[in-house]
Parts: C-alpha cells; sequence; structure tokens
C-alpha cells in the first residue's frame, strides 16, 4: 500500500495490505530472489538489474497494459505478502525499491543501519480499509463494541485504526479483547463468528459485504490516504542505482493516469491477473475515497507520519518515541513532478 492494494494468496488477491509478519516468515531462498547481487558495482543501467517489492495484481504489475515502455536496466521483481516485510528486505539489503502504508518505517527506524528511505507518497484511497461487523450484528458504532472480540492486523494501518477508534470512543486496550491475526486467519475468524468486529482492507472488504457483513465504520478521517514508497540507502546512494529508481518511478507514475481514467478497464485487468471477480475492484474503484497520485516528499506528508508515529508511542506499540523524518529523502522528487 504499495502499494496501493496489497494482494494475499489466492483468495485476498489485489486488496489486502501489510500483513503482520515478520522477515524471519521469509525464506532465505525468497531473499535470494530478490535478485542478483552480481551488479552491485554496474557501470551502466544496461549492466544493472533493479530489486523491486511487489504485490500480485498490483499496478506495477501492469507495465505494458498501461502502455508504458521496457526499461533499459532488467527489473527482479518478487512477490511479497505485506510492508513490513519489504521494510525489513530493504533494510536487510535485499531490495532497493517498494511500497508500503505508514506505518512499517515506524518499526524499522530505530534498527541500527537502517536502510529506509521514503522517497515519495502515493495518495490513494482509506475507504477499502473498514471496521466490518458480521451479518446481524446489533452494534451500531464503536462504542458498542466495548468487552467485544476485535480482529485486527498487527502493526499495520488494522492497528492504527483500532488504536484512534479506541481514542476517540474514549476507550482503552483493556476494554476491549484485541485479537491480532494475518489476513487469512481473520477471514476465517470471522466467518466462523469468533469475532465480534474486524479491521481490514482491501478487496477482502468486498468479498466480505456479498456475504452479509456491514461495515460499521471506514478509515475516512482516520488514515491520511498517504501510502509511501520507499527506496534502500544504498540504491539512493550508488548514482547508476539512483538513476534507476528515479526512472522507475516516473514510469510507475504514468501507471496511476492508465488506472485513474478508466476503473472498469484496471478492474479487468486486475481480475484477471489475480482470479478475484471483477465487479469487487469495480465496486472497490466506484467508493474510492481519491484518485492515486503519485507525488514527492512533502512537509505535510511527514508531519501526517510522526502523528501516526506518536500514535503508536503513546500506546506503547513501540518501546520509545521515532523521529520520522531522518526516514524521508527527497533525491527522487525530480522524477515525480
Amino acid at each position: 500500500m504499495t502499494g496501493i492494494s496489497l494482494s494475499r494468496r489466492d483468495l485476498m488477491s489485489g486488496g489486502l495490505s501489510i500483513a503482520g509478519l515478520s522477515l524471519a516468515g521469509l525464506t532465505s531462498l525468497n531473499l535470494a530472489a530478490c535478485s542478483p547481487k552480481g551488479d552491485d558495482k554496474a557501470g551502466s543501467l544496461a549492466d544493472l538489474t533493479l530489486r523491486v517489492a511487489t504485490y500480485r495484481g498490483n499496478p506495477e504489475t501492469f507495465w505494458a497494459e498501461a502502455g508504458v515502455p521496457p526499461s533499459p536496466y532488467k527489473i527482479a521483481r518478487t512477490q511479497f505478502a505485506g510492508g513490513n516485510l519489504i521494510a525489513e528486505a530493504i533494510n536487510a539489503r535485499a531490495l532497493d525499491f517498494g511500497g508500503m502504508s505508514e506505518i512499517p518505517p515506524i518499526f524499522v527506524a530505530a534498527q541500527p543501519g537502517n536502510q529506509v528511505r521514503i522517497v515519495g507518497v502515493l495518495k490513494g484511497d482509506v475507504n477499502n480499509q473498514v471496521l466490518l461487523v458480521p451479518k446481524g450484528s446489533p452494534a451500531r458504532d464503536f462504542k458498542d463494541l466495548k468487552g467485544k472480540r476485535i480482529g485486527y492486523v498487527k502493526a499495520t494501518t488494522s492497528h492504527y485504526i483500532l488504536l484512534r477508534l479506541l481514542q476517540e470512543a474514549g476507550l482503552g486496550w483493556s476494554d476491549i479483547q484485541p485479537v491480532a491475526l494475518s489476513p487469512q486467519d481473520g477471514l476465517a475468524a470471522f466467518q466462523s463468528g469468533a469475532l465480534d468486529a474486524w479491521i481490514i482492507y482491501g478487496v477482502i472488504v468486498y468479498q466480505a459485504r456479498e456475504a452479509g457483513a456491514r461495515v460499521l465504520r471506514t478509515a475516512l478521517g482516520i488514515l491520511s490516504g498517504n501510502y509511501l514508497i520507499a527506496a534502500a540507502k544504498e540504491a539512493l546512494d550508488d548514482p547508476v542505482r539512483l538513476q534507476a529508481v528515479g526512472d522507475y518511478v516516473a514510469r510507475y507514475k504514468k501507471i496511476f493516469d492508465w488506472i485513474n481514467a478508466d476503473g472498469e478497464r484496471w478492474a479487468q485487468a486486475r481480475a484477471k491477473a489475480t482470479g478475484v471477480k471483477a465487479e469487487y475492484y469495480a465496486q472497490e474503484f466506484r467508493e474510492k475515497s481519491s484518485p492515486y497520485i503519485l507525488e514527492p516528499v512533502s512537509e505535510a506528508a511527514i508531519a501526517s507520519e510522526q502523528a501516526v508515529a506518536d500514535t503508536f508511542a503513546a500506546a506503547k506499540i513501540i518501546p520509545s518515541a521515532v523521529d520520522v523524518r531522518p526516514l524521508w529523502d527527497d533525491r527522487l522528487s525530480s522524477f515525480l513532478k
């Protein structure tokens, strides 16, 4: 959330964001797949392989459909299950570029030698991140969920939404039964009746709604709509790799013009790539809170992420306060204007 929709496995494809996993969940094979290291000293773009994180059915996989020409460098794309994994893989020097929400950089900021640098912002949808209740639930607002079992995805936008909803309702963590689950496990728990509410995101929202779930609250007014694009500091410090990353984001920006121009076409393309019903994607597009706009680093975006970091610190989800400003790097701004 890049990325903006962050797909998950076949059932979840194309819609979920930032699963609560750790880098330990990646096998050595997965990390090796993040691309060869033999061109670390590449002298030209033609010699270079750019290592890019992706999600199944996300914008960066639709270059050809959007009419974006091939790049002058090679691209090694590796699928990830969530933005926190991407942040940690960048930190482990296994990736050059990837997308995520505002949350994952906060959790790696204090790590020694942190490599994650935020180089741009994708303004996107927040209406597809919601608080769901099952069919027949009597709940009418969040206060009605006091004492109830609420599913969420740890260290994600879902986690942040829950913290903010508690604040708004004047409730504390101990006033509910929070249940941290992966999106896959959360879906199973929600469908079985093991949860009284579930905070989740993406196309799975529309799958659940079709089965009778009701949206109690969207993230509009809670989330900023900022989804971050990040690069490795070492990639930005290398002149040739910096040029490749800049070229990549400029091409990436063009894909969003193609998406915004025709939601039905975009829905059909994603459905073909993921196997998920095109109508879910079309409905998500129709109900979106904002068009997709890739922008340079800005003071407003930095302030937004700082507010998110402060919320996690106040809730003691992270051990201490984090200054997010050192995470931001404007060296790609000229490519995003």
